[in-house]
């Protein structure tokens, strides 16, 4: 049986390559440390289990969902716009509920993207960015992202053929991987450089709760003019400790937020309307546990930047996320690097060349693991040096 081309387009899922070479390590009886994947190892918050609990028993949730998620969600999630951001959104037409963020990043390309169309997409950038044009039949354009300029996406770069044939725009931040922050004025161009070049912006905010030293990540669509090119996602994943309960929203532009609805109509059957009462919980609720999450990842981020200062590796100091985004020794590339990581010490860490060609000369540490783990990985790394 033959597969499609696109499949055949398709490079190996990193997240997933990871989970294959940790598990063939387990399986010789090796301890592995991953610093590989952003998986919070702490607990999903009582309340919001609890609110779960509460949700399934409740006969109405277990028919079909809403394809666009309740309407109590659709509420919800405007009213968290409001509260965090200052950001007016219409819960019936600028608000679709998705099943993870992932899944929206993947199907807005079917709502835009036809066969030779280009989106562009960050240098260093969540994979699905990429892979999603590729099975839409696009393909993408990597705006460069250098150390130098704080690894802000230099959309103004792009040549004017691959303009003519752009439809949507990536951005992210804080970053993935990279952890970097932008301002308003970058917003403000990259407005700007949408509307001139009728682009979609699709800005990608799973980090948004994640803040360190006082610093509160913005919302894009905190900025004029926002809503009439962009649409921002948002996630429970990380702020919350909910990956595996796959819920998030998209909010903004109204005819984008169509589309996407019209693309999540025909392919899914919305989010299970029990999760998205406890995703109601975890962003009206109280916010404590946020905070304490934020101090927890702050205090792994100093640890984490301490060891490696320490064994001689660079990293800037992040403002948000989870990530630090570390330069590699000199004479190694990306890949190779944390090849001997892993193979010399154990440890699992993310080559930066796969997160775009920007991303070569880094890997990504991931300080969703135990303090004491941490640490152990750390030395392990220092010893292979």
């Amino acid at each position: 049986m033959r597969t499609a081309q696109r499949i055949a387009n398709l490079p190996p899922y990193l997240f997933a390559e990871i989970d294959r070479k940790k598990e063939a390590k387990q399986a010789q009886g090796i301890d592995v440390i991953s610093l590989g994947i952003g998986d919070p190892d702490m607990p999903t918050p009582d309340r919001i289990v609890d609110a779960m609990a509460d949700a399934i028993k409740d006969p109405s949730n277990h028919q079909y969902p809403s394809y666009f998620g309740a309407k109590r969600y659709r509420d919800a999630c405007a009213e968290w716009m409001d509260r965090r951001f200052g950001v007016d959104v219409n819960p019936d037409d600028e608000v679709v509920a998705l099943i993870g963020s992932k899944e929206g990043i993947a199907h807005i390309f079917l709502a835009y993207v036809d066969p030779g169309d280009v989106t562009l997409v960050p240098g260093c950038g969540y994979p699905v960015y990429h892979t999603g044009g590729i099975l839409a039949g696009g393909e993408s354009h990597f705006m460069p992202m250098t150390e130098e300029n704080g690894f802000l996406a230099d959309f103004e770069s792009t040549p004017a053929d691959v303009l003519a044939r752009a439809k949507m725009m990536f951005l992210s931040y804080p970053n993935n991987p990279t952890s970097a922050i932008a301002n308003d004025e970058y917003f403000d161009r990259a407005i700007a450089f949408a509307r001139e070049h009728d682009l979609l912006i699709i800005h990608d905010n799973a980090y948004s709760e994640i803040g360190f030293d006082g610093y509160r990540p913005p919302s894009f669509l905190e900025r004029p003019g926002a809503k009439d090119v962009a649409i921002e996602l948002f996630s429970c994943s990380k702020s919350y400790n909910m990956t595996g309960w796959r819920v998030a929203f998209a909010a903004g532009n109204a005819s984008a937020i169509k589309a996407l609805g019209t693309v999540k109509s025909n392919i899914d059957s919305g989010v299970f309307t029990a999760v998205q009462d406890a995703a109601i919980e975890a962003i009206l609720g109280p916010q404590d546990d946020v905070v304490e999450l934020s101090a927890l990842y702050q205090r792994r981020r100093d640890l984490v930047i301490s060891a490696l200062a320490k064994i001689g590796l660079h990293a800037a100091v992040p403002k948000g996320t989870i990530y630090v985004w570390a330069r590699v020794p000199d004479g190694h590339t990306s890949a190779g690097f944390a090849e001997k990581v892993l193979e010399e010490a154990n440890v699992i860490v993310a080559p930066g060349n796969a997160y775009g060609p920007s991303g070569e000369g880094y890997v990504r540490i991931s300080l969703s693991t135990p303090d004491d783990r941490l640490e152990e990985a750390i030395a392990r790394i220092e010893a292979t040096l």
